[in-house]
């Protein structure tokens, strides 16, 4: 069972996000700031990160630099940040991809099924 983190400070996003993926049949892990972040990667080992990048104390962008200095884990921005240099920095900073918010649970869904494709195929 392939294992996702969830970062996200918004709890009813976090929660929603939570409920969507263990339905899917993920096992899931969350973290509401970058900190807790970053620890949970290193002690859960995920194979995929859901990542918020306006995220209390180590921003999304902060957590990505660290990670891709210690991880290869594909990581999906889910942001509200929609400005062109947003996007630009996280895929610069090693983000796999970029989902602005509001989204389709459906069109995130089908982004992480794409990541677990990748990784098996």
């Amino acid at each position: 069972m392939h294992r996702i983190l969830v970062v996200e400070d918004e709890e009813a996003i976090r929660a929603g996000l939570m409920d969507l993926l263990d339905i899917e049949g993920y096992d899931t892990a969350s973290a509401s700031d970058g900190q807790e972040a970053m620890d949970k990667v290193k002690q859960w080992k995920p194979h995929l990160v859901l990542l918020d990048v306006m995220l209390p104390g180590r921003d999304g962008f902060d957590v990505i630099r660290t990670l891709r200095r210690e991880s290869d884990v594909p990581i999906i921005l889910v942001t509200a940040r929609v400005e062109e240099t947003d996007r630009l920095i996280g895929l610069e900073l090693g983000a796999d991809d970029y989902v602005v918010k509001p989204f389709s649970l459906d069109e995130l869904a089908a982004r992480i099924a794409a990541y677990e494709l990748a990784k098996s195929g």
